[in-house]
């Protein structure tokens, strides 16, 4: 460091001086006119040489306050991009503030939202698919004539409804659905075959823990019956180790259908879905 400024005649008296009113919290220019002498800046810099300027005369710095911010923001668990959005700032200065804070853990419902922000698009797009699909596919079945609703109904039931076992032979025409769709139209065919609604009897199976009573409003709704018409329901019991899916304000068990002395229409089943199998191969 040059002595030049430590030459100045007055030097030895003014330092002493001017240690002490920088030390009493006076600023440079307070200083000055105290000494009362002319001093240029560099002179009076190494008059005050080792002194700390008192801090109300340091100008606040607009950054430390965004660093701050940022910084408690980043504790509160915000990302970068919702940080660099409120403060208005580069994320590279935001990357620098709060790098040392360890990354916040996102909460179940946010790592949630963020999985359905970034899967709209894509499910949208397959809705419409699906959407479109579906129409396309039921412009193309069209009207269905009788013979096609006969022909459906047979494996309809074939594939849903009670058979014989040849170890317990049981000719009963029985039909057990949860969904609505397919017990209309099995009702349907069943009326195309003749089977008179007097021979129907309808009943519901359901797990315990369910809604009994609006389940059986709901079946007794949708085949048109009192019920009180219905045949007493069957519980099923509730197993708290099972994990079922079926459940909530849907779920309203199965619909029994059963046809009273319905023997002479199972075997004309039997014998119509054979008479299906054998045209498929003789087609094959």
């Amino acid at each position: 460091m040059p002595n030049t400024h430590r030459d100045h005649p007055d030097y030895e008296a003014l330092r002493p001086q001017a240690v002490a009113l920088r030390r009493a919290g006076l600023s440079r220019r307070q200083i000055r006119d105290r000494l009362g002498v002319s001093l240029t800046d560099a002179t009076l810099t190494y008059l005050l040489e080792g002194e700390p300027p008192p801090e109300w005369t340091k100008r606040p710095n607009a950054k430390d306050q965004l660093r701050e911010r940022a910084r408690e923001l980043r504790k509160q668990g915000r990302t970068y991009d919702e940080i660099v959005a409120e403060l208005g700032v580069a994320k590279s200065s935001v990357s620098l503030w709060v790098r040392d804070l360890p990354k916040p853990r996102k909460s179940p419902e946010a790592m949630h939202q963020m999985r359905e922000a970034r899967w709209a698009p894509y499910r949208e797009a397959r809705d419409r698919q699906i959407e479109e699909t579906r129409a396309e596919a039921i412009n193309q079945i069209g009207d269905l004539t009788e013979r096609d609703l006969f022909l459906i109904g047979v494996g309809l039931y074939w594939s849903e409804g009670s058979k014989s076992k040849p170890h317990r032979r049981s000719e009963r025409v029985i039909f057990i659905n949860s969904d609505p769709d397919m017990i209309e139209v099995y009702l349907a065919w069943l009326k195309l075959l003749g089977v008179e609604r007097e021979h129907l009897r309808f009943a519901v199976m359901i797990h315990e823990s369910a809604d009994v009573a609006a389940s059986e409003r709901h079946w007794a709704d949708l085949v048109g019956v009192d019920v009180s018409a219905l045949c007493k329901t069957t519980l099923k019991k509730h197993n708290p180790k099972t994990v079922r899916k079926n459940v909530g304000e849907e779920y309203h068990g199965c619909l029994v259908i059963r046809v009273l002395q319905s023997a002479e229409l199972y075997r004309r089943i039997e014998g119509w879905w054979y008479g299906i199998v054998l045209g498929a191969k003789r087609s094959a």
